[in-house]
């Protein structure tokens, strides 16, 4: 017969102790946690941060909000089907209203984009530069 040091009155017979344990230190006379002994929790807790962002949070985040924006684009879409023709460079396209300004919408982010990276990629180019130029010849292995 296994004996187990659990409540008598624990309206739950099947949890052990082990499940009623806390991640806070308990004190040791038994008492109230001291508001003062603030060394020994995690240095988190102890100035009051608690969770910390993550970057699957974050991704999470932006995985759900990226999935409510197909949703909006497919409504759009599917309400705005009335069929346009388009002219560019001698050629004539007939589409729907929707994919039309879809892919106007798609075409300005690739050219912002764009715009973007070839910034970047000066920023990065000007940054090896100076970092080459401030360590000089000593600095290379």
């Amino acid at each position: 017969m296994a004996t187990t040091s659990r409540d008598p009155g624990d309206p739950n017979p099947d949890s052990s102790a082990s499940s009623h344990r806390s991640d806070v230190p308990a004190p040791p006379s038994g008492g109230a946690p001291d508001p003062d002994a603030v060394d020994e929790l995690h240095p988190d807790l102890a100035r009051g941060k608690g969770i910390r962002r993550t970057r699957t949070g974050a991704l999470w985040t932006a995985l759900v909000t990226g999935a409510l924006i197909l949703l909006l684009l497919l409504v759009f879409i599917l309400q705005n089907l009335d069929s346009i023709t388009l002219e560019l460079f001698g050629w004539d396209f007939s589409l729907p209203l929707g994919v039309a300004l879809l892919f106007a919408a798609i075409a300005g982010a690739i050219i912002v984009g764009a715009a973007g990276g070839i910034r970047i990629l000066q920023l990065r180019h000007a940054a090896n530069r100076q970092r080459s130029l401030s360590t000089g010849p000593r600095g290379r292995s």
